[in-house]
């Protein structure tokens, strides 16, 4: 197994990966230039935490409905053809978004809907393309490669913003709704030069997808190491990440202008960079199992300073480590599951791993903020933190029971 930037520079030799990874750098900027505008977009029309949290459920809770059965079908389907079909979808529902905001139609429930219906594409293209990635790479490269998608994904998240709130303070929503249109063109591109030279075959199922699906669930639930990791993803997800969904609101307790909010959006993203990049060089899986168990600790004491801090500085400063602990979550869980798994159910414990790390921040945002339209953003994200922390420490406890079981 390559180490360090070693297996980084061999996962990016291969040139399938290579193609992938360039394109999904320009697709994932352009993703979150277009969330964080539409984040603005519905906080200037509403000036409502429960319309941010709607809007949020919106686009990321197909994943909970829709994912299963796309996992099921990646275990049965061609990957790398049906990721170029939804792609193109993306890239047309980019372009209704871009033309419906140059003629002044966007309005907050046009924008629900349309969230929704880029959500429902996302959540069928995800698990074929996280499944895909074995398929692009040697086994040895694969926790380098799974790497560096999280890098990938987290310099999106810090220049995404950041281009984002450069185009806002401009006036300009509809130039950030092209930029993203533009983006998913060029991923459509270089997802069109991969050549694979054998297609990874996947034992067929006898029953129906309903059936794969129950199949996949009761693997993961079974299973005392992945349940642990799956269970633990969930409350972080939950508690936690709904802060970026609602970030319009969090910066809104410190001012309210569009640069602070992009500024401290680029700053979890930041944190994340930062991490995905640490992480990179991590070669080891019982090291990476061990983070993803043990992060929620710092996640959870992190939150609890955002949520109490008066002071910009310190918000900040604690958003960054939410950030970093975001990717370890992410990333370390994710490689996990890809190394543990047997092929004929990757496509479904993928999809379970979507569903969580989509779907339940998007319960999580449409609860916190509903009642932060209540009480305030601060209390609900003290109470996510305090029970982030306790179940950390109790799944902690357990660690050496869990690693045994992953055989790590």
């Amino acid at each position: 197994m390559q180490k360090g930037w070693h297996g980084v520079r061999a996962a990016l030799s291969e040139v399938n990966y290579r193609n992938f990874t360039i394109g999904n750098v320009f697709s994932l900027v352009g993703t979150w230039v277009q969330r964080v505008a539409l984040g603005w977009l519905v906080w200037k029309l509403t000036g409502s935490g429960a319309w941010l949290g709607a809007v949020a459920f919106a686009d990321l809770f197909p994943m909970v409905l829709v994912t299963p059965l796309a996992g099921a079908m990646a275990d049965r389907s061609e990957r790398l053809r049906v990721t170029r079909i939804s792609q193109a979808l993306l890239m047309v529902h980019a372009g209704l978004l871009t033309v419906l905001s140059a003629l002044g139609l966007l309005n907050p429930g046009l924008v629900l809907v349309l969230a929704l219906v880029g959500g429902i594409i996302t959540a069928f293209n995800q698990p074929f393309r996280m499944a895909l990635l074995p398929s692009l790479v040697e086994r040895p490269n694969l926790i380098s490669a799974v790497a560096i998608n999280s890098v990938v994904f987290n310099v999106a998240r810090f220049v995404g913003p950041a281009i984002a709130g450069l185009v806002i303070a401009k006036g300009s929503l509809t130039l950030a709704f092209a930029i993203n249109l533009g983006t998913f063109a060029v991923f459509s591109w270089t997802l069109a030069r991969i050549r694979l030279v054998s297609v990874e075959t996947t034992r067929s199922a006898n029953g129906g997808l309903i059936t794969a699906v129950v199949e996949g669930w009761r693997y993961a639930v079974g299973h005392v190491g992945l349940g642990a990791m799956f269970l633990t993803l969930t409350v972080v997800s939950l508690c936690i990440r709904p802060i970026l969904e609602l970030m319009p609101s969090y910066a809104a307790l410190f001012g309210t202008d569009a640069g602070k909010f992009a500024f401290m959006t680029s700053v979890i993203g930041l944190g994340a960079l930062i991490g995905a990049l640490w992480l990179s060089r991590q070669a080891d899986p019982a090291a990476l199992a061990k983070m993803s168990l043990s992060n929620g600790l710092m996640m959870g004491a992190a939150l609890f300073v955002a949520a109490v801090a008066r002071q910009e500085p310190l918000g900040v400063a604690a958003l960054f480590i939410v950030g970093f602990g975001m990717v370890l979550s992410g990333i370390a869980s994710q490689t996990v599951i890809q190394l543990a798994v047997p092929d004929h159910l990757r496509g479904r414990m993928l999809a379970l791993h979507s569903m969580i790390f989509r779907g339940a921040p998007a319960l999580g945002a449409l609860v916190i903020g509903a009642l932060s339209d209540l009480t305030g953003l601060r209390g609900p994200l003290v109470a996510g933190a305090a029970v982030t922390f306790a179940f950390s420490g109790i799944v902690y406890s357990r660690r050496k029971l869990i690693l045994k079981s992953l055989g790590l």
